[in-house]
């Protein structure tokens, strides 16, 4: 696809200057909550069987404890401008432990409410106001989970005015794909203006702020494209880390990470790489997720598959080439690793959870 003019020149300078690269995603055109479940617990949906497609519905709800990175603070909100109850995220938060969720028709309301144009959806302007609010509400540390919902499907629906971007190509190559493709740009470049305004208020705020900013899938609207030939490409999307100015400035944030593990990454280094940016003290728990992040290539599902939430046991590894790398060219001691974490995942998601009970997960002070 080629596209006339690009439509996140700011997000592309922003990743020059910060900890950023290329998320390796779980799903195409769908499977938001799947992604946001790795980025909280650090694990992997490629140590689930194909059966298990959305843990949100089919694990969190059931389990005695349910471990999730914002038990190590001593205060945690969500926020989603949208509908509470898919993906089961009410009951999830609450067994994840967060204080309060901020959604349409809580009781905790939403405000700045901004639609743009035609769209049926609230801005990202809207999400990251509110994100903001939380920030200057709370005196104290606190991790904030925000999901968006701006760019969110159908594509082909003419939501927004032209901003004149055109495409063209294979993978748009019939008339709806081209007018959703048109629109989803439109879209992103709404969230560039959007995000560049949440930066500078970020930095205009005395506290130290780390910020974990990611694309969780793409549209599936590239229709030209095969996945069994792109699978690994359209199981791509942007992320960055980020330190605000402030803590920049006091030793509790760091502008880029050089390290070339941060090209490739999956939802699960997040945990890990956010403690590591931050320069925050670890539980042993993390630990092994820092590990796995430095010692191992981006674990992912199977990406050339249909791409549609369909699940495929084995894992599959991405280095910071973003080559597939086979599991039987790691070495002995990455092989080992990788075990021990899927030993960990077992314990915590299938077996009696002797790890949540222990000192092992233990919050950070």
């Amino acid at each position: 696809m080629t596209i006339n003019k690009d439509p996140m020149p700011y997000l592309r300078s922003l990743k020059l200057k910060t900890t950023s690269g290329l998320m390796m995603s779980s799903g195409y055109g769908g499977g938001t909550a799947n992604m946001e479940y790795m980025a909280l617990t650090g694990l992997s949906m490629s140590n689930f069987s194909a059966t298990l497609p959305t843990p949100y519905t089919q694990i969190v709800a059931k389990l005695k404890k349910a471990p999730a990175f914002n038990q190590s603070f001593n205060y945690s909100t969500a926020i989603h401008p949208y509908l509470g109850v898919y993906y089961n995220r009410q009951e999830v938060y609450q067994k994840f432990g967060f204080n309060r969720f901020y959604y349409l028709g809580s009781k905790y309301q939403i405000k700045h409410q901004h639609r743009i144009d035609r769209s049926q959806y609230l801005s990202d302007q809207t999400a990251y106001d509110n994100a903001i609010d939380q920030v200057n509400r709370k005196s104290g540390g606190q991790f904030i989970n925000l999901i968006t919902m701006q760019n969110h499907y159908p594509y082909d629906k003419n939501y927004y005015n032209s901003r004149g971007f055109s495409v063209s190509g294979r993978a748009v190559a019939d008339s709806d794909a081209k007018a959703s493709a048109e629109d989803f740009a439109t879209g992103v470049s709404y969230t560039d203006e959007y995000l560049k305004a949440f930066i500078r208020k970020l930095n205009q705020i005395q506290k130290p702020i780390t910020l974990v900013w990611y694309g969780d899938h793409l549209p599936g609207i590239y229709s030209g494209d095969s996945m069994s030939k792109f699978g690994l490409l359209l199981h791509q999307t942007d992320y960055f880390i980020y330190s605000n100015k402030y803590a920049r400035q006091h030793g509790m944030g760091i502008s880029k990470n050089q390290s070339s593990k941060t090209n490739y990454v999956d939802p699960s280094d997040f945990i890990a790489m956010s403690l590591e940016q931050s320069n925050s003290k670890v539980s042993a728990y993390n630990a092994l997720l820092t590990k796995i992040h430095q010692d191992l290539p981006a674990i992912t599902v199977n990406s050339f598959n249909n791409g549609t939430n369909s699940y495929n046991s084995n894992a599959e590894f991405v280095n910071s080439h973003g080559n597939v790398v086979a599991y039987d060219s790691l070495s002995a001691k990455q092989k080992e690793l990788y075990h021990d974490y899927q030993l960990v995942q077992y314990d915590i998601t299938a077996g009696k959870q002797y790890l949540a009970k222990s000192s092992f997960m233990t919050k950070i002070k």
